[in-house]
């Protein structure tokens, strides 16, 4: 007996050791693949974009890639505004670029250099010594690698969302930008609608208190869009939607929250977690599809990324975010944008738009006030001539003159690097999470701690808002 009790304790020794060195390999294994929010990436930052402000530019000279679906209205955009020149256009196809030198023409502006016939025609403009900025509205895949390579040729980048597919192109937008000391802006342009940008005042004045929780999303029925064989190049999107599952296109709503939260500039998000249901749609459409045209038979699946994903957040202060995205059940369009404090609520979508500081939402003479009240600088400056030239009701317009004015005025920008890198990183987060069973997932610190000093965004235009906007008649977008 004596000596069965040896062997017995020498076992659950031996076995515990074991267990402990497996239980310590599993957890250094689980914190190499959800990345630490120590960011290990950097030991140390290199510059600090945050509230960096680049020498001032008299004139812009802009370079435009990717003409499909967002570039023409970009092109029409920039056209109005002062400043600005339009050096280059690019796209793989031709007849895109021609219908962009068509617009020039129609608003009185000379033609631009042509860059196309080739998926690296982007390359050469990048290359032209005669560009300050390159606007970028390709596919997603294409938005990092022409960042940095307009960033390592001198130039400010500006890409279309999301910035980067990966944590791993997160870190190079960072990087190159800190090394180069060239502006990476992710054109998040619902952070310039109007209720979002009151709100956003708002909460600078306190009339929100301490900021508790928020709520963003995009839920948009895009399945006839995806499915389009005219609507987006060799069906890009609807491969993103068929290989990845998670939250793929989440900065519309989270953009703005993270703008009231002070998020990389006073707080810093912690970790999430992510779940989807399961694809009850996108899959039946395309067997649908395949059986009438042999096309998409490549699409017919069962893989499609789940219907509805919602996304938690924690942010080391203890504030919390929800993140939905739905882009394929049938639904009214939504972003809902709801803002929470210990004095008040704002919320929008469904609309009208509400805000209350109880149990009742205030009525319409109350909103009217704290319109007058709280509507930004921006706003007033800008705001009716953004209605006028358009762009999801005006804020792409007002987008793109904030940064415009900005690198002339030589101001740092609302939207940096880091938040570039952020609202990006929550969707190959979330893709993390939700295969592992929803488990939480930490959230790299993008700014090397730099948070705790970085200033929040600054709404007034101190040394700014001198650009103009030209007053020729507003051109038929090119079809």
């Amino acid at each position: 007996m004596a000596s069965n009790r040896r062997d017995f304790l020498r076992n659950t020794i031996l076995g515990t050791g074991m267990l402990a060195t497996g239980l310590t390999g599993h957890a250094a294994s689980l914190s190499s693949e959800t990345g630490s929010a120590k960011s290990d990436r950097s030991s140390k930052q290199r510059f600090n974009m945050s509230g960096y402000a680049a020498p001032k530019l008299d004139k812009v000279r802009i370079g435009f890639v990717g003409l499909g679906q967002r570039g023409p209205g970009a092109v029409e955009r920039m056209s109005y505004i002062e400043g600005v020149e339009i050096v280059g256009l690019c796209d793989q196809y031709e007849d895109r670029v021609e219908k962009m030198q068509q617009l020039l023409e129609k608003q009185g502006l000379p033609r631009a250099k042509n860059y196309s016939g080739s998926k690296d025609a982007w390359k050469q403009m990048c290359e032209n010594p005669d560009i300050d900025l390159i606007y970028i509205t390709t596919p997603w895949s294409l938005h990092t690698p022409i960042a940095v390579y307009a960033m390592e040729h001198g130039k400010h980048a500006a890409t279309e969302v999301p910035a980067a597919k990966t944590i791993d192109e997160c870190w190079q937008l960072v990087e190159t930008s800190e090394r180069t000391r060239k502006h990476c802006m992710m054109l998040e342009n619902c952070c310039y609608d109007f209720f979002e940008l009151l709100t956003l005042n708002m909460a600078r004045q306190g009339f929100f208190g301490e900021i508790i929780h928020g709520e963003g999303a995009y839920l948009h029925d895009l399945r006839e869009l995806n499915f389009s064989k005219t609507g987006y190049a060799e069906m890009w999107r609807l491969k993103e939607n068929q290989r990845r599952n998670g939250n793929l296109y989440p900065t519309h709503g989270l953009g703005p929250i993270c703008q009231v939260m002070n998020i990389n500039r006073g707080d810093r998000m912690e970790y999430l977690n992510s779940m989807s249901s399961n694809d009850f749609l996108m899959g039946k459409m395309a067997a649908e599809l395949a059986a009438k045209d042999s096309f998409f038979s490549e699409f017919k699946t069962d893989h499609y990324r789940g219907n509805t994903n919602t996304t938690n957040v924690r942010t080391v202060k203890g504030r919390t975010i929800i993140i939905q995205h739905d882009v394929t059940s049938p639904r009214p369009y939504s972003r809902i944008h709801l803002v929470s404090g210990t004095k008040g609520i704002a919320s929008k979508y469904p609309e009208p738009a509400r805000i209350a500081t109880a149990h009742e939402w205030l009525n319409d003479v109350e909103m009217k006030q704290l319109e007058e009240k709280y509507t930004p600088e921006i706003v007033n400056r800008i705001g009716e001539m953004a209605k006028k030239i358009g762009g999801h009701g005006g804020m792409d317009f007002m987008m793109d003159w904030r940064l415009i004015d900005c690198l002339r005025n030589g101001l740092p920008l609302d939207e940096d690097v880091y938040d570039a890198a952020l609202w990006s990183s929550i969707a190959p987060l979330s893709e993390k999470s939700v295969a592992n069973r929803s488990n939480s997932v930490d959230v790299p610190d993008f700014t090397n701690g730099a948070w705790q000093t970085n200033t929040p965004v600054e709404l007034t235009l101190k040394g700014g808002g001198t650009t103009g906007v030209k007053e020729s008649k507003k051109a038929d977008t090119v079809k």
